[in-house]
């Protein structure tokens, strides 16, 4: 266990001193089972906090307002790209209850973890996780109703690829439903919120090349050959409840005993620092194929 936490440390520290595009995959076999702010679920995202006091409800609410987003219904064959360890997954198939779930992840630890938790459950007919990646996805075209993101697209190399890809396999009539992270125009940041911007891109590995504002979004997923496109924001319900319920969290003895110290010092650094999302926008995507 301890060569573990050294290696880790490790890894995270080089991720930060050299941020990389293409190494998301590594921070993600990181952060593994035991470094999520999770009481009971394995969710990786921020949340959504309108009526959640917990993180995993927040998650679930975040996978619900993706889903309705979608227009997930009974008749759908949906494809996850980036489904973490497959909490949301697990609960669309729960409360929508989808024709068929196909995930498709390049962290092998996360799908091999989601495969078992769909094998103690029997659903194997219904949900299957990939090994792959969204930028080059190894499907036939027009496979898919509903291709769905919950907060991954940012890693991608690139997201205007995996839009492209995305398009691709949908059928005529599907529909994209993102959950994603952009900057906000600021001309004059201050050094603060510059730093903070440079962590977070180099302890996520966001390629420089995804860092784009919601106009240059919208123009994207078009000229990827989608319509319909619609872009809300929802940081307000996002950034802010998460950081306090963090810092609350992040002093719990629990966390402090399985979360790895680098991964623990980075959230509090993040969540403590005045201003610390300034800089970004939260959103909710759609973009449709026509028919």
């Amino acid at each position: 266990m301890l060569h573990g936490r050294w290696k880790d440390g490790l890894t995270l520290l080089a991720l930060l001193a050299t941020p990389s595009k293409t190494r998301a995959r590594v921070v993600y076999e990181v952060l593994s089972t035991h470094n999520t702010l999770a009481e009971r679920s394995l969710y990786l995202n921020l949340g959504y906090w309108v009526e959640a006091t917990t993180y995993d409800a927040a998650c679930q609410d975040l996978a619900d307002l993706l889903a309705q987003a979608a227009g997930l219904c009974t008749a759908d064959e949906v494809l996850d790209v980036g489904f973490g360890f497959g909490d949301a997954d697990l609960f669309w198939m729960e409360r929508y209850a989808p024709k068929r779930i196909v995930g498709l992840n390049i962290t092998p630890t996360h799908v091999q973890v989601a495969r078992r938790r769909v094998a103690e459950r029997s659903w194997q007919a219904r949900i299957e996780f990939l090994e792959g990646t969204a930028t080059r996805m190894p499907f036939a075209g027009a496979r898919f109703d509903k291709v769905m993101a919950l907060e991954c697209c940012f890693h991608f190399d690139t997201r205007e690829d995996f839009f492209r890809e995305a398009f691709r396999v949908l059928r005529p009539g599907g529909r994209l439903a993102i959950a994603d992270v952009l900057p906000l125009p600021m001309p004059d940041k201050p050094p603060l919120v510059r730093l903070g911007e440079y962590l977070g891109r180099a302890f996520w590995q966001i390629p420089a090349v995804n860092l784009y504002p919601k106009a240059d979004y919208v123009a994207k997923l078009a000229a990827a050959g989608f319509e319909s496109v619609q872009v809300r924001s929802i940081r307000e319900q996002v950034f802010e409840p998460f950081a306090r319920y963090a810092r609350a969290r992040l002093q719990e003895p629990e966390i402090a005993q399985r979360m790895h110290p680098l991964v623990r010092a980075f959230w509090g650094g993040g969540v403590r620092t005045a201003g610390a999302f300034d800089g970004v926008d939260y959103i909710i995507a759609t973009a449709d194929k026509s028919l």
